[in-house]
């Protein structure tokens, strides 16, 4: 039946389908070339490497969602183990920055555990399972730090924060390593394909045997892990721990970033580079828009657009 909504010929899910794997790029594309054209030093090697910095604890963030995602699940808790990470952080670094990253990436395990125990044991839903942590872990990060903002002195966790290597900050190349490891899960590893088959229909890689609930306590423990290091990287950036006001609304940009990418909320894909370059499609809007005088409600309004454009296509995919 042809659809009246759009000219004879043109066909609606192929475009859903072009959409879905290739908008994002796309998207990017206009963004950078619309600067180039009508926003003076935008494309300067300082501001994108601002841009870049800005957009890296999204980045690692959100490949640890697009794991869960992937599983058919959501993580609502990365922004309270990012302000949990952050508040235990400055308890150890007098025993130097390795031990203290340890502990501070422990946390983020322990996270990881309770939500996949949840989820994969208990048989909760992953949204009512991670809610608990999403309001808990920062209460209890606000607990540890006294309700402070803390000082950081330690030069070994400051240098992480501003270092770079020919040019390229820390944390980008951090990033980026990480959205290779991550893709080489996905594609190269058993686990990745059981990952991907869990989240396709969870009850025949059952019967197939697969090891369905170690599958899924282990995605929830790699996004824990992935939230707690970008928790770490953005209290060495801000050279501050603040449980308070650190991690807040990540959940939503990480989810942003992966539904934007591509991969599906129904599970059964992982699109990495898609993740990646939803993540740097939302900083370079708002970036775009702030940059014109734009009220950051504006920018809110255009992103909200742009997600519901991406759950269109994936609807329109998946009905084919």
């Amino acid at each position: 039946m042809t659809s009246l909504a759009l000219p004879r010929g043109i066909d609606r899910p192929r475009i859903a389908d072009w959409l879905q794997r290739y908008g994002v790029y796309a998207a990017v594309v206009a963004l950078l070339a619309f600067n180039g054209l009508f926003t003076d030093h935008f494309l300067t090697a300082d501001n994108l490497r601002t841009q870049a910095v800005q957009v890296s604890p999204v980045v690692i963030v959100a490949l640890g969602m697009a794991l869960v995602i992937g599983t058919e699940g959501v993580d609502l808790s990365v922004g309270s183990t990012m302000a949990l990470a952050s508040s235990v952080l400055p308890l150890y670094l007098g025993y130097g920055l390795l031990p203290s990253l340890l502990v501070a990436l422990l946390a983020g395990v322990v996270v990881g555990l309770v939500n996949g125990s949840l989820v994969a044991l208990v048989g909760l839903q992953p949204i009512v399972a991670t809610l608990a942590l999403f309001v808990g872990g920062r209460g209890l990060a606000l607990v540890i730090a006294d309700g402070q903002l803390k000082e950081i002195r330690n030069k070994d966790l400051l240098n992480l924060g501003t270092a770079s290597a020919a040019g390229v900050p820390a944390v980008v190349l951090i990033a980026a390593g990480l959205a290779v490891l991550v893709a080489l899960l996905v594609q190269r590893t058993t686990f990745g394909r059981q990952l991907v088959a869990v989240g396709g229909n969870r009850a025949a890689a059952a019967l197939a045997g697969l090891p369905v609930r170690r599958v899924l306590i282990g995605v929830y423990v790699i996004c824990g892990v992935l939230a707690s290091l970008a928790g770490v990287l953005a209290t060495a950036r801000l050279t501050a721990s603040d449980p308070s006001s650190l991690g807040n609304l990540m959940e939503l940009s990480a989810i942003t970033a992966v539904v934007v990418g591509g991969t599906p909320l129904t599970g059964g894909s992982v699109r990495v580079l898609g993740t990646v370059m939803g993540a740097l499609l939302m900083q370079l809007l708002h970036a775009t828009l702030v940059t014109h005088n734009l009220h950051d409600s504006t920018a809110q309004m255009v992103q909200a657009g742009i997600i519901l454009l991406a759950v269109y296509a994936a609807r329109e995919r998946r009905s084919r």
